[in-house]
């Protein structure tokens, strides 16, 4: 099992940039995707972003395209989510998972695709 934690929130102006990171320990983690989700209030945990074990293949969510950008460092064990123009809708809690499956081809997309979640991190993004 590999834990994750999440660092790098905080509160910025709107059109400001914010790096999270997620550092991860226990399994070995350049074999397993990663990926980043969201939960705004009221709202449902959404997905944002992913990326495969080896960094070849990334996905995102549409409300980040083009904003945001996932990568990895796999010799610090670390995957990072760059979000820049951020808007007022990206406040929300931002979680780090770890996928279930070693070695998936493709960049998971579902909840159900993660098996390690972190506590996740605070970005508020204010006007």
């Amino acid at each position: 099992q590999v834990q994750v934690i999440e660092s790098g929130g905080g509160l910025v102006e709107a059109g400001a940039s914010l790096r999270l990171s997620c550092a991860a320990s226990g399994r070995s983690f350049s074999d397993y995707a990663m990926g980043w989700f969201r939960q705004a209030p009221g709202k449902e945990r959404e997905f944002v972003a992913s990326i495969t074990w080896s960094g070849g293949a990334t996905r995102y969510a549409d409300s980040v395209k083009g904003r945001f950008t996932i990568s990895r460092d796999n010799a610090a064990d670390t995957v990072y989510l760059q979000m820049n123009s951020l808007k007022l809708e990206d406040t929300a809690i931002y979680y780090c998972a770890a996928d279930s499956l070693r070695g998936r081809r493709d960049p998971p997309r579902w909840s159900a695709d993660f098996g390690s979640w972190g506590q996740g991190t605070q970005v508020t993004v204010s006007s």
